[in-house]
């Protein structure tokens, strides 16, 4: 039915206009929360469907391109789907369906103000990530990137305290300049290859270079990513943690550090191609950054008491997971990295949901003061467990398998000490996380949250109460799909399209 409606070449056209067409609706209904919040749900909806409905046509083997117009010789502004690109629409895409629901229930809940601001500019930030996994070149990408940006800021600060507005400030901060090393490094990628297209296998024109140039652009290319929060370039996003839960979700599972990941695996797959990156040793560097930021950031992680901040870390750690498996430059460390951005974002957002609706419901936000929460949130810390046993690469948790890969590229690698970081750094994802679990299911409660007044000797249970049904909802699907993954992996064809991805990339892989 979708083939007939809507003509192939022009499905990436309309899954990033839905957002966009959506934000003026919700302007324009303002002041009628429940049609406002309608067409938020109704675009996050036909987007996902538009997009997942471009898979059958990418497994065949065939190409969706759309060009807007030529903005320079050989360089066209305009979408080029592959399996790659498909991987982290989708994920996006199905995310703002569930962030959408949860959204209402978390801003009504706490009576947030601007709630029109906020949804609008989370359709922008959802146009903007979409348009980075549709782009068909970095010059696409770029101003889609920067759109992603922009769009944000207003989330970050939207609290408008002392805090919030110097959040604001420092991820604009970051960010900006990223942006300005990116654009740097699009201009200079047309200037050593005429051409700034994705090529499965890299640019063959750019290996003309020189060695110093092309190593000097790769480090250009990193800065310009700083979106992906490798260390040291990280500090912006525990700083981001100022900003309401769903925006956290949204920067963390969604949207802007995966855009960065998704950006760095672009630039070393697409743009220099595994060949040219293990001649220039540039995935050893790769590696160095990768494994530094994945052992430190889960150090800093242990020791937040702030629940969100936790969390912050931990995905400053998850990223580079996705860069370690990338600069092994071969299949199995390829295809881990790509499955590690989907199967990260269900079970990292199911974390910051399960942290939204403890702060809804009971007003806590550090690890210290969630003792007995197992028992009066039960749903929500069953949850918060498995997107934390998945995080672990625990069983039967979608986690698993991306590690799986990953430690299969170590070996493929012949890099035992690699493997050891990756083995090490699943040892620190269960002492940062485990206690959390302990606490609330073992842990003894503060008297006066019991029903019985406060009286310890009580056998009376405390009362179970749930944030509301459009919170636990998506908090809860995405957990069980956290579990689907890990046993049906190639849900919504994702496993099939990251082999697709690697098996066109040539070279070494």
């Amino acid at each position: 039915m979708m083939e007939q409606l809507i003509p192939i070449p022009y499905r990436p056209l309309l899954a990033i206009l839905c957002p966009a067409i959506a934000s003026i609706f919700i302007v324009l209904f303002g002041k009628r929360p429940n049609i406002r919040e309608s067409w938020t749900m109704l675009a996050s909806i036909a987007q996902f469907l538009i997009i997942f409905s471009m898979v059958p046509t990418i497994i065949g083997g065939n190409a969706i391109k759309f060009k807007f117009f030529t903005a320079f010789p050989s360089v066209d502004f305009g979408f080029s789907v592959d399996a790659f690109g498909l991987i982290f629409a989708i994920t996006s895409s199905f995310l703002w369906i569930l962030v959408s629901s949860y959204s209402i229930g978390y801003m009504r809940s706490l009576h947030e103000h601007a709630q029109t601001r906020y949804y609008f500019c989370f359709c922008w930030a959802i146009f903007g990530a979409v348009g980075v996994a549709l782009s068909g070149n970095l010059f696409t990408m770029f101003v889609f990137y920067e759109i992603l940006t922009v769009s944000t800021y207003p989330l970050v600060a939207h609290d408008q305290t002392p805090e919030a507005l110097f959040a604001g400030r420092k991820y604009l901060a970051y960010l900006l300049t990223a942006g300005c090393f990116f654009l740097a490094a699009v201009v200079l990628t047309y200037h050593f290859a005429g051409t700034t297209d994705f090529t499965n296998g890299g640019i063959s024109t750019l290996a003309e270079a020189s060695r110093g140039a092309l190593m000097a652009l790769f480090a250009i290319f990193l800065l310009g990513f700083m979106k992906a929060a490798w260390m040291p370039f990280h500090s912006w996003l525990p700083t981001a943690m100022a900003a309401p839960t769903p925006v956290s979700a949204l920067l963390h599972a969604v949207a802007v550090v995966k855009a960065g990941v998704f950006g760095i695996v672009r630039a070393v797959c697409y743009i220099y191609g595994i060949d040219l990156m293990s001649e220039l040793g540039l995935g050893i560097m790769l590696a160095c950054i990768a494994s530094f930021t994945m052992i430190v950031a889960s150090l800093f992680a242990i020791a937040q008491d702030n629940l969100k901040r936790r969390l912050a870390y931990s995905t400053i750690s998850q990223l580079s997971y996705i860069i370690f498996g990338v600069s092994l430059l071969n299949t199995m460390g390829v295809q881990g990295a790509m499955l590690h951005i989907p199967f990260h974002g269900f079970m990292k957002i199911t974390l910051f949901m399960c942290a939204g609706a403890i702060i809804v419901v009971t007003g806590k936000k550090n690890v210290s003061e969630m003792a007995g929460l197992g028992r009066t949130m039960p749903v929500t810390m069953v949850a918060f467990t498995i997107g934390a046993l998945g995080m672990s690469g625990i069983p039967p948790v979608c986690g698993l398998i991306s590690k799986w890969y990953l430690a299969l590229g170590t070996l493929d690698a012949h890099a035992l000490g690699l493997l050891a970081v990756l083995l090490v750094s699943s040892l620190l994802d269960i002492v940062y996380f485990f206690p959390i679990i302990y606490i609330a299911f073992f842990g003894k409660p503060e008297p006066e949250k019991w029903t019985d007044g406060g009286n310890k000797n009580s056998n009376k249970k405390p009362e179970i109460k749930e944030a509301s049904i459009f919170m636990l909802v998506p908090l809860t699907l995405t957990a069980i799909f956290s579990i689907v993954f890990c046993l049906f992996p190639n849900t919504f064809y994702i496993l099939e399209l990251a082999k697709l991805a690697v098996a066109g990339l040539g070279g070494g892989v």
